[in-house]
């Protein structure tokens, strides 16, 4: 009581303010925040603009009544001012289409597609946004990634406002703070922020914004100019807080003619970095109010370097403007809103990458590395974060800044000139657009692309008519092109030898690899076509997340195989049973994907036709989900069991791990080659994608080059080089980039966008809408006739690429690949970079700097090109796989030679044998992989094989068991038991020694039935977290479960006689939960299902599976809850979607083709695409 009466938390948290709560009859009455908003950094300050229409919508607003704050602007907008501000801030015709017109309509993020094959921010001769030149990182393996949709539970984007106290020393003032809901402010919200100062929460503006006269000191050399605004920017800081100003504003507003911004990005860091150096960093917090800000990714990088809040007002005055030009739909106030919505779902998005739950964790976190700063800038400004290649300094910022006004302002203003266009350009940030390109011509306005129509015609035609004539003019093409790293390197050819003394072009193109592009993302036909032209030249192609039909495992007529070498194992383990496992020569765990790192995917039930749910063991029709994680993959350790595991079940195949490039991946890549993976694929960011929200694509992630490079130079420095093979993919286009790689470190080789061109695409990235009009990314049977690539045209292009490399490797002096693997100092830093700027500037003219790249010239490639050779000789390439030791297992040593009277006779096998976690670790994997070898996906007869094992299964405990063998333990299992379940049987029941109540004791741990498929599972006790995650079809009966229950589950059944931990059903597409006790529907996430009483079928269901779980369990709840059955105290879990489908699917039972009619009436689809023209994106 006494310690109560001292620390009154209570009382004191009276002394929060919930900004929600907060009526406009509470703020200040006596203070026009606008009024008092002036430009305070130059010496010579306006207090009034220039230009009477400078007034925008949100100063119109603020400077009404202050007891309401009308949503919708009482004057006219002013369209010009706007669209100046516009330019002037960097903005263009494609964000304010596909990211502030959509989200405000529609309150989401817009997805795209075909990744990104702009130049880096670097390499643009364009101005850019400071955000551009970082990269958001993400989590691999260690520390993953969450799914903020579907676990909100431990996601939060709340943060405070105001001094934070000392944490050590609790008082009252502690908590005086201001509550905010979400990052992005409203216009009423940033009001209310500025008008609280008579509750204590003192605020001060500081201007962003200098006059152009004091550009002239910067072009004489006196002074840096952002710097001296920047230093004039913590002055002011400093005074503010030195008079108890908690809230520090830093505003661009009053931006003019004559003015010009300091970057918020720029401004924010440095300031957040000069508080911390100073110790007053908890003294005040840093509010945003800027133009700038558009993308989702700028908004995260200003809370990431220290703002607490953004407020992004031209923002906002364009949303109002597209409203008054008709092109959005929704209310001004709606559309505010849906922007903030769909802006703060994508941060919470970019933390939870990193595994970061919480807003407050993520704020001030830098979870960033640069991508073309110099150390310099980095160092003052942005301290601590990562930096590979150097780059851009303040001055090249100032003259991006310079540009960008010039354009805006040099003819805005002249309310007499025809030249002013009312309208933003479109500079093909994500798609092509029409216009000449440095290295074809003069104008450099549109952003350059690698694919373009010229080399798209020149690819497809020599592949199609196999022409390596035509292909060298499309090679010439590809390698004019500036846009990626490695066209900032030449090679030394001093040492050129014959062409003919070159390994050949038929053991190059066995290195080759298609990319993992699920059957779903791209149509059958081109999921075939690809498989059968790898096989024809030993390469490998790759099945992607989507699982395979097993009708392409077996040999074609004329002697082609459509079986895809590599199997992939993604997190949503969607077809990945024994049979899948069985029928490769490479499983493939794929960790992260190149367009969308630290992101899960989603297939909406409009895409799942019945062939893909075959493939994918799930039903038409309904949503199917990957999560961001794998779910038996939270660190290195697990990493390595699921490898053990995937080897059990093939032990001839290869075990690859796919990472995708970013700072730090050496680190994680040593692990992976501990953790046992045969190879190491290291994915660049601009890798092709069928769908991914537009911030991912561009901004997460980093170049091939710079993570091969790490990650080859990590292994030879660890000892591990030799036992490990790299694999590179991402935008590969030329034996010049193969070349590059392989000088880098690589070995093998993926190739994805280029193939799907060769076959007929032409880069409309419509792939995410299910429209492509060449077949290629479509499962509409109507556009999929329409598909005419062959798969000697996939061949030709292999070959072609092959004979360039050798080309590329005879000029080099290398006789094969092997040695010329990792040979960077056949690399340099290319003197062809242009090296010619004009210093000077013209103030009075609109085109203030020619045309060149200047930024490019600041690129260093010594970390890529750095040979650790000199420090490990002894490992450069991988001379020989590790190897594992599988002979002495259980299943090789016990259980096969006692089983194969079951195997090869069908004859029923009973074994009983003693195991502990280290021989119960993968237990009964191996002996199912050869029951399929040789009897396939059918397996044996129920119960042919039983085995029954007394102690404690380790992880992975029946993993991939296949029909006939049925595993029961009397004791306990690890986590992972049944992971992947093909058909098999497991029981577990407790120890009739055992003295504890089995309803209250955990009998098997986490993830158990990770990605079943079809099975029965009977638990005697409580089973830990994520049970069921992704189960497509096993029966399992339990006492309990802990959280996260049935996750993303799509099939099955599952019944649970106890209470269930919290998040039950999230992400549950597909099957049945019936659940016992009416006090656990609390803990049922119901966005994708419904809670529903019993019916009599359902009734007999679960008696049944309860009778069944007595049976073998000898259960005592059970046989209680049994001998009294009621079906009202049991409630049932079923997906709305899932649900419609059944009914549906019973509707048409005796049509020739119930499944089909139903999912076309379920999605509302049919098999001729709409009528709506398709057009280029």
């Amino acid at each position: 009581m006494q310690y109560a009466h001292a620390k009154p938390y209570a009382k004191w948290l009276q002394n929060l303010i919930v900004l929600d709560k907060v009526n406009f009859e509470d703020l200040d009455k006596d203070c026009d925040y606008y009024n008092n908003t002036q430009i305070t950094c130059s010496k010579k300050t306006e207090k009034n603009n220039t230009d009477s229409n400078n007034n925008t919508t949100h100063a119109a607003n603020a400077k009404t009544s202050k007891t309401s704050l009308p949503a919708i602007p009482q004057t006219q907008l002013n369209s010009q001012h706007i669209i100046a501000l516009q330019k002037a801030f960097g903005y263009n015709y494609d964000e304010l289409t596909l990211s502030i017109e959509q989200m405000a309509q529609s309150g989401k993020e817009i997805l795209a597609s075909m990744g990104v094959d702009t130049p880096l921010a670097l390499l643009s001769p364009n101005p850019q946004p400071l955000f551009n030149y970082f990269k958001q990182l993400f989590a691999q393996v260690t520390n993953p990634p969450l799914d903020s949709m579907r676990e909100k539970i431990v996601t939060s984007c709340r943060n405070y406002i105001g001094a934070e106290g000392n944490p050590l020393k609790p008082s009252a003032d502690n908590a005086k703070r201001i509550r905010i809901s979400r990052p992005i402010l409203s216009n009423e919200e940033f009001y209310k922020i500025s008008h609280l100062e008579s509750k204590g929460f003192k605020s001060k503006t500081i201007s962003l914004l200098f006059e152009k006269n004091e550009l002239y000191k910067d072009i004489y050399g006196e002074i840096n100019v952002l710097e001296e605004v920047l230093q004039r920017i913590f002055l002011q800081a400093n005074e503010a807080i030195a008079n108890g100003v908690q809230i520090l504003v830093l505003s661009d507003r009053g931006l003019d003619s004559n003015h010009l911004y300091v970057p918020s990005l720029l401004a924010t860091s440095a300031l957040h970095h000069h508080l911390v150096r100073t110790s007053q960093r908890t003294k005040a917090s840093i509010v945003i109010e800027s133009a700038e800000p558009r993308e989702i990714h700028h908004l995260a990088c200003l809370l990431g370097y220290g703002a607490t809040a953004v407020y992004p007002y031209l923002v906002y005055d364009s949303i109002a403007l597209l409203r008054e030009q008709g092109r959005l739909q929704v209310a001004y106030q709606e559309g505010m809103n849906n922007f903030i919505n769909a802006a703060t779902s994508g941060i919470i998005k970019i933390a939870s990458k990193m595994g970061v739950s919480t807003l407050q964790s993520y704020n001030g976190a830098q979870i960033f590395e640069a991508l073309g700063i110099s150390k310099k800038l980095i160092d003052s400004h942005f301290s601590g974060t990562q930096t590979n290649i150097e780059g851009i300094d303040c001055d090249d910022i100032l003259q991006d800044v310079i540009r960008l006004h010039g354009n805006a302002f040099g003819y805005t203003m002249n309310k007499n000139t025809d030249n002013f266009t009312q309208e933003l350009e479109s500079s093909g940030l994500h798609g092509y657009r029409s216009g000449n390109y440095l290295h074809g011509n003069t104008d450099s306005t549109k952003e350059e692309h690698l694919y373009d129509p010229l080399m798209i015609y020149k690819l497809q035609n020599s592949c199609r008519n196999a022409d390596y004539k035509e292909f060298k003019e499309y090679i010439q093409i590809v390698d004019s092109k500036f846009t990626h790293i490695r066209h900032c390197m030449d090679m030394d050819f001093s040492q050129a030898i014959s062409l003919d003394e070159v390994e050949s072009v038929e053991s190059i193109v066995k290195r080759f690899k298609t990319g993992a592009m699920s059957y779903g993302s791209i149509s059958k036909e081109t999921h075939e076509c690809l498989a059968i032209a790898m096989n024809r030249i030993h390469g490998q192609s790759n099945t992607g997340e989507g699982g395979e039909n097993e009708e392409r495992f077996t040999i074609l007529s004329n002697g082609d195989s459509a079986n895809s070498a590599i199997k992939q194992v993604a997190s949503g383990r969607f077809g990945v049973s024994i049979n899948y496992l069985v029928n490769s020569k490479e499983i493939q765990i794929k960790i992260a994907q190149g367009a969308k790192p630290g992101e899960g995917g989603q297939l909406p039930g409009k895409k799942v036709y019945p062939w893909i749910a075959n493939a994918r063991n799930s039903t038409p029709g309904v949503t199917l989900i990957s999560p961001p994680p794998h779910h038996d993959i939270y660190s290195i350790e697990d990493l390595a069991q699921l490898i053990f595991d995937l080897k059990n079940a093939n032990r001839e195949a290869k075990i690859s791990v796919k990472l995708v490039s970013e700072s730090g991946i050496g680190t994680v890549a040593a692990g992976v080659a501990k953790a046992g993976a045969d190879t190491i694929l290291v994915s660049g960011y601009d890798g092709g994608t069928g769908a991914s929200p537009r911030t991912s694509i561009a901004n997460a992630g980093t170049p091939w080059e710079l993570g091969l490079a790490e990650v080859h130079q990590t292994l030879i420095l660890n000892g591990l080089r030799e036992k490990v093979r790299l694999e590179v993919d991402g935008k590969l286009l030329s034996g010049r980039d193969l070349a590059i790689a392989t000088l880098l470190g690589a070995e093998d080789f993926g190739f994805a966008t280029a193939p799907l061109v060769v076959l007929g695409c032409t880069m409309m990235r419509v792939c995410n809408l299910n429209t492509c009009p060449f077949g290629i990314a479509t499962q509409n049977e109507f556009l999929r006739k329409r598909f005419t690539g062959k798969p000697e045209h996939v061949v030709n292009f292999m070959h072609f690429i092959a004979q360039n490399l050798r080309e590329y490797m005879a000029l080099l002096g290398f006789k094969n690949l092997d040695s010329m693997v990792g040979r960077s100092d056949k690399l340099s830093r290319s003197s062809t970079l242009s090296l010619s700027f004009d210093k000077a500037i013209s103030l009075s003219s609109h085109n203030f700097t020619k045309e060149s790249h200047k930024k490019a010239q600041k690129i260093s490639l010594e970390r890529i090109l750095h040979n650790p050779l000199t420090v490990n000789k002894t490992n450069t390439f991988c001379k020989d796989y590790q190897r594992l030791n599988l002979d002495m297992s259980k299943d090789v040593s016990v259980i096969l030679p006692q089983v194969k009277s079951a195997i090869t006779q069908g004859k029923k096998v009973h074994l009983e044998l003693e195991i502990s976690n280290i021989t119960g670790r993968t237990f009964g994997t191996i002996l199912s992989s050869e029951i399929t070898r040789i009897h396939g996906k059918k397996g044996l007869e129920d119960d042919s094989i039983t085995i029954i094992t007394h102690g404690n299964g380790g992880n992975s405990f029946g993993a991939f068991l296949n029909h006939g063998i049925t595993l029961k333990i009397i004791g306990d299992a690890n986590d992972y038991l049944g992971k992947g379940l093909s058909g098999g049987k497991i029981i577990v029941q407790k120890s009739p020694i055992a003295d504890f109540i089995a309803e209250e004791n955990i009998i098997a741990g986490n993830v158990c039935l990770y990605g079943a498929i079809e099975g029965e599972v009977y638990l005697d006790g409580v089973v830990g977290e994520r049970f069921c995650v992704r189960n497509s079809g096993v029966k399992a009966v339990c006492l309990g479960v802990g959280q996260h229950g049935c996750e993303y589950m799509t099939g099955g059944v599952v019944v649970v006689l106890g209470d269930i931990g919290r998040n039950f059903a999230a992400g549950m597409s597909g099957g049945i939960a019936y659940i016992y006790g009416k006090h656990n529907t609390s803990h049922i996430n119901t966005e994708l299902v419904d809670i529903r009483e019993l019916d009599s079928q359902d009734s007999n269901e679960v008696e049944s599976l309860i009778a069944k779980h007595i049976q073998y369990t000898q259960s005592d709840i059970a046989k209680k809850i049994l001998q009294n059955f009621d079906r009202y105290e049991f409630f049932k879990v079923i997906p709305r979607d899932y649900e419609s489908m059944l009914l549906s699917i019973a509707k048409y039972q005796h049509n020739e083709n119930p499944i089909l009619k139903a999912f076309y009436e379920i999605t509302g689809g049919s098999k001729k695409p709409s009528s709506t023209p398709i057009s280029i994106q």
